[in-house]
């Protein structure tokens, strides 16, 4: 199953993160099943809530912050574990490379080893893949976008996808460029029919370097369509 995630671009193009909804609580809560006198007595004492840990709503991606609010059920909480926690909210609604992964994790104070063992957890659950992420920022901007191989690498790099998985997915990418450019260049020219030819080629020759289709390869494109699309409509470019 192919899934879609957010890479940046244009508005609209929002994807569907790579992890399902968690039917349980995040892996942080491991406090046990049952005890709730205990539980109930302990907080009591402390003249907290009633409500363990283990209460609480598995799905709380509600969250605006990705630290614990204050007052909230996790405080008090080692940092670890609310870190665990918040990155864990975070990848439910998006997909993350795992530099970015890291990135979400630098604001919590905790020793390098910590970090690097949730970073393992996480993806040892699977949550975190950068050879899937990489795959599906391919998809949406090949097949989405009509970006060609330049444009990709850049949002590879961008997200933070480590080199040799970013470059081991890309040599997997068919050798299109120049079909896709013509593609997306015939979505484009039928609107650019008022403009003379030469306004009509720079316009839509840059609108294809911005997909990362440049030099040669974008003018070729340009001059495909354009002609298609004034062969087809009777109409020649001024």
């Amino acid at each position: 199953m192919v899934h879609f995630v957010d890479d940046g671009g244009e508005p609209g193009d929002e994807l569907a993160p790579v992890i399902p909804l968690f039917g349980s609580a995040p892996v942080g809560d491991r406090s046990p099943a049952g005890g709730a006198d205990v539980r109930n007595r302990r907080e009591s004492a402390r003249g907290g809530s009633s409500w363990g840990r283990s209460s609480r709503p598995a799905d709380d991606s509600h969250l605006a912050d990705e630290r614990a609010p204050r007052g909230s059920a996790d405080e008090g909480e080692p940092p670890r574990e609310l870190a665990e926690k918040a990155l864990l909210r975070k990848l439910r609604t998006r997909s993350l490379s795992v530099r970015e992964a890291r990135t979400a994790l630098s604001g919590f104070d905790l020793a390098r080893e910590d970090v690097d063992d949730i970073i393992e957890h996480v993806e040892h659950l699977g949550y975190l893949d950068d050879a899937q992420l990489a795959e599906q920022l391919i998809h949406a901007g090949s097949d989405r976008k009509g970006q060609g191989r330049t444009a990709i690498a850049q949002t590879l790099s961008k997200r933070g996808v480590a080199r040799e998985v970013a470059d081991a997915a890309l040599a997997a990418l068919p050798d299109d460029d120049a079909e896709r450019a013509l593609e997306f260049a015939r979505t484009k020219a039928g609107s650019m029919r008022s403009l003379d030819r030469d306004t009509a080629l720079r316009r839509l020759t840059g609108q294809l370097a911005r997909r990362g289709y440049g030099g040669s390869l974008a003018m070729t494109a340009a001059r495909a369509a354009l002609d298609e699309t004034g062969s087809a409509s009777g109409v020649r470019f001024r």
